[in-house]
């Protein structure tokens, strides 16, 4: 007996063919303008290239409270307070250091005098300061070094019209003997119209020289013109504060 062959069965459509054409089926009586059309076949395409790459839409979920959130970082009020106190500090303690009255400083690196009135500078001027040179008396002498000291000092005593004692280092320099008669080695002159002794043999004192002043080229004192020394002089009484650096 025989039996009549099955009839074939017709290929299964591809899900994302079926659903392109049934919204065709769908869509096409309503499409009447050609730009509709368009419109419509770029759709079909969008969710044509949706379905086959898979890509959905996921919520984000929110952050886990487990996670660590670093804190922010505290503001430096505290340490800028304790520091801007310091400051205070330290300036207060600066001031309470600079003398009320006059007092006078003197930059002997870049050959400068101040006189100074509390925190204001009265007068500013050129000073020649120690050379900083050696002198040796023959072989194995004495030595001398030309430097003027530094730190703190005082206005010990004032001249007017100062006689210069001319020390043993005067004469050999010049080359001539040590005179043994104490009359013969003064000098009158030298030291200009004042001098303010401020100690172990230091004053600050005129010039002949007036045009070296600026340059360290003296024997340790302090070399200061005609014009300012006057000044200085009237000011600056006994006891007066002298810095040196």
């Amino acid at each position: 007996m025989s039996t009549a062959p099955e009839a074939p069965q017709p290929a299964r459509e591809p899900p994302a063919v079926a659903i392109t054409r049934r919204i065709g089926a769908l869509l096409g009586p309503l499409l009447r303008r050609r730009s509709i059309q368009v419109a419509s076949a770029l759709a079909v395409l969008l969710l044509l290239a949706l379905a086959g790459t898979g890509w959905d839409f996921q919520a984000v979920p929110p952050a886990s409270a487990d996670v660590a959130v670093s804190p922010p970082a505290k503001p430096a009020s505290r340490e800028a307070a304790r520091l801007l106190a310091e400051r205070q500090r330290l300036e207060t303690a600066l001031r309470r250091k600079v003398p009320r009255g006059h007092w006078i400083v003197i930059d002997q690196t870049h050959n400068r005098l101040r006189l100074m009135k509390g925190d204001d500078t009265v007068l500013e001027a050129p000073c020649s300061a120690g050379s900083g040179m050696v002198l040796k008396e023959g072989t194995g002498g004495r030595v001398w070094v030309f430097d003027t000291p530094r730190g703190r000092f005082e206005v010990l005593s004032r001249l007017e019209r100062p006689v210069w004692r001319k020390p043993d280092w005067a004469f050999v320099e010049e080359g001539e003997p040590i005179p043994k008669n104490p009359g013969d080695r003064l000098e009158y002159g030298t030291l200009g119209e004042y001098a303010l002794y401020f100690g172990n043999g230091y004053m600050i004192h005129g010039t002949l020289y007036e045009r070296l002043l600026g340059r360290p080229v003296s024997h340790g004192c302090i070399r200061l013109g005609k014009e300012p020394l006057r000044e200085v002089y009237r000011q600056a009484p006994v006891g007066t504060p002298v810095y040196i650096y």
